[in-house]
């Protein structure tokens, strides 16, 4: 070997990066000890971006093509190495690609519950969780504010940032909107996008930005949903005693289709009381009503006379005392209090009662 072939060896003529991963944001191309060759072919795909850095200082970037790398494709690196005539042997410099592309179903949710204030339930505690996507916006700001010299940069390396203030965005949002904790499955879109659009100012000094945000579920507490759907059971049942009635005669039909068991007998026994009692109820009911309705019974006559013997009270045109048998007609009778009266009396002696 030559000592041409040698110093070919120890060069880089091609420098391309092709993502085997699903959550790369950067990769730093392994130079393995090597030198970039002058006039040496940089293919950068679509969904890329290339920087270079020289000795810790950021220099050039590179979009998505295919570059010879010459002096008029590098004015700052050229400007960094003040080469006078421009690069004519190899040089070294760090070389990362950038994955701008959208990383998607990147999970958030809240750790602790989140407390508010709800005009129907008072102090509540919600949980939420969700999806959203992002991309990197400025690789620039990406590279000097996260991954620094590292060889390779992740989704999970900076997706925790995200997911914070995400949460504390989202919080924010339901507190200051307002919206009844009952309403908010009916607002998810217009919150996840007032949440976004406060997110974005917050991550953007990060080098990245969110393309999209779901929020998928709001749930309240266990004991405020065991709450609700107690009374939600309540508005379906509607009017609870024919309810109770209802559930009576299906008590009765049930032990009535099994009168073996002692389960059977036993519901079958509280259910019948439970019958007999709403039975009875109905009857003195319908009894109230019907006293209510029917006329009085009409009063016995008054006595036309009472016996002037025996003081029994006597009918119209009666003979006889049906005590004693005395004859009547033979003397007259005060109508009022019985005192025996002289025919021609107009009034009682003893009543004053006029005859």
């Amino acid at each position: 070997m030559g000592i041409l072939d040698f110093i070919r060896s120890q060069c880089i003529d091609v420098i391309e990066w092709t993502d085997s991963t699903n959550n790369t944001l950067v990769h730093k191309y392994d130079m393995n000890g090597k030198e970039i060759m002058n006039g040496a072919q940089l293919t950068v795909r679509e969904s890329q971006v290339a920087i270079f850095v020289s000795e810790g200082q950021l220099a050039d970037v590179f979009g998505p093509g295919r570059y010879e790398l010459k002096t008029a494709n590098l004015p700052l690196l050229t400007k960094i190495k003040s080469w006078k005539y421009g690069f004519n042997s190899p040089f070294k410099s760090d070389v990362y690609f950038i994955n701008t592309r959208q990383f998607l179903d990147c999970k958030w949710g809240t750790q602790n519950p989140v407390m508010m204030r709800d005009s129907e339930f008072g102090m509540i505690r919600l949980r939420a969780f969700g999806s959203y996507a992002f991309r990197v916006s400025d690789p620039e700001a990406l590279l000097k504010e996260c991954f620094g010299t590292a060889k390779t940069y992740t989704v999970e390396d900076i997706q925790n940032q995200i997911k914070r203030t995400a949460v504390s965005s989202l919080s924010d949002a339901i507190a200051e909107s307002k919206i009844p904790a009952l309403d908010i499955a009916a607002n998810y879109e217009e919150l996840a996008e007032y949440a976004k659009a406060a997110i974005n100012p917050k991550i953007a000094n990060l080098g990245v930005e969110l393309t999209a945000f779901v929020i998928e579920n709001v749930s309240l507490p266990e004991e405020v949903e065991k709450a609700m759907d107690r009374r939600t059971s309540m508005g379906v049942v509607g009017d609870l005693q024919q309810y109770t009635q209802f559930q009576a005669a299906e008590a009765l039909r049930e032990s009535a289709s099994n009168p073996g068991s002692a389960a059977g007998s036993a519901m079958g026994l509280g259910a019948g009381v439970s019958m007999g009692q709403m039975m009875a109820g109905a009857l003195n009911f319908n009894n109230n009503q019907a006293s209510q309705t029917q006329p009085a019974a009409a009063a016995p006559a008054a006595a036309a006379g009472y016996c002037a013997n025996c003081g029994q009270a006597l009918s119209a045109g009666a003979k006889f005392c049906p005590n004693c048998g005395q004859r009547q007609g033979g003397g007259a009778t005060c109508p009022a209090c019985g005192n025996p009266v002289s025919a021609d009396a107009k009034f009682c002696p003893n009543c004053g009662q006029k005859l």
